[in-house]
């Protein structure tokens, strides 16, 4: 990204920075001691970006604007897909893993790939305990478990939410931040729920509550960048809570991981004051 302007930090730019994500004008403000500094893509006009603001800075009205192509990027290109290899990583391991187990129909490959590995014996399921599993050397079992999904349904909903919270994230604060978040949120879900069902669950969906839950806290806690609604998080929390209620089960929607969900939403908050102590510091 280039920079295109340079205010004092006593003045409040987020109904501008509104105006641009409205617009799908990617950019970013970052701070220094004194001054904020407002920088937008290559692909995007500068100069119209400055002429927009010099607009608003004297009283104009925003909502009277409307931003042509060449002020904005193109919404997909290589280029643009280039920039988020973290979000297509998550979609693309979903997609190849879920293929690969045939929705859990191929049982072996499964279990290779589950939390821990199992064997059914009738009614009865038998697997290892967590000690023997970090014994045996197998770690990628800690994350594998969230690219597994069991049902057209049940990809599409988890992937459609990386896509846009989780392209958002990498946008706006590079790979790292969101590499560390879903590692830490799916380690964390994934132990979660292992220990409260066993290893027959899988699916992004503590990683997607993690997102969620990251951005929204975010903007309450430091500078506002994502400006995730309130109505999504409250919608969110209410799904968490249809699957406590056993509704969902009832509704035909399978078995729910609700541990899971609950336990990525509480590791998204504390990843983003993870990263805001580390970004102050």
């Amino acid at each position: 990204m280039r920079p295109v302007l340079q205010v004092p930090l006593s003045q409040d730019l987020s109904e501008f920075t509104r105006f641009l994500w409205a617009n799908e004008v990617p950019h970013r403000v970052t701070e220094d001691e004194t001054d904020q500094t407002l920088w937008v893509s290559p692909r995007v006009s500068g100069e119209r970006v400055v002429e927009l603001f010099a607009y608003w800075e004297q009283g104009g009205d925003l909502n009277r604007i409307e931003v042509s192509a060449s002020a904005r990027t193109q919404r997909l290109s290589v280029a643009v897909l280039k920039r988020l290899p973290i979000t297509l990583a998550l979609i693309g391991f979903s997609i190849l893993a879920t293929l690969a187990i045939n929705f859990g129909a191929n049982a072996d490959l499964l279990g290779r790939l589950s939390f821990a590995p199992f064997d059914t014996r009738g009614n009865e399921i038998y697997y290892s305990d967590f000690s023997t599993l970090i014994g045996s050397g197998e770690y990628w079992r800690l994350i594998t478990p969230i690219f597994l999904h069991f049902s057209m349904l049940h990809i599409l909903f988890n992937l459609l939410w990386i896509w846009v919270i989780g392209r958002r994230i990498e946008q706006l604060q590079g790979a790292m931040a969101l590499t560390g978040l879903a590692l830490f949120s799916g380690v964390a879900s994934n132990f979660a729920q292992f220990v409260v069902s066993g290893p027959l669950f899988g699916g992004m969906s503590g990683v997607v509550f993690a997102v969620l839950g990251y951005s929204w806290v975010w903007d309450r806690l430091h500078r506002p960048i994502f400006y995730t609604p309130p109505a999504l998080m409250g919608f969110m929390l209410f799904w968490l809570a249809l699957g406590y209620s056993g509704a969902l089960e009832f509704m035909g929607l399978g078995a729910i991981a609700n541990t899971a969900h609950l336990i990525g939403l509480v590791a998204g908050l504390i990843w983003a004051a993870l990263m805001g102590l580390v970004l102050r510091r």
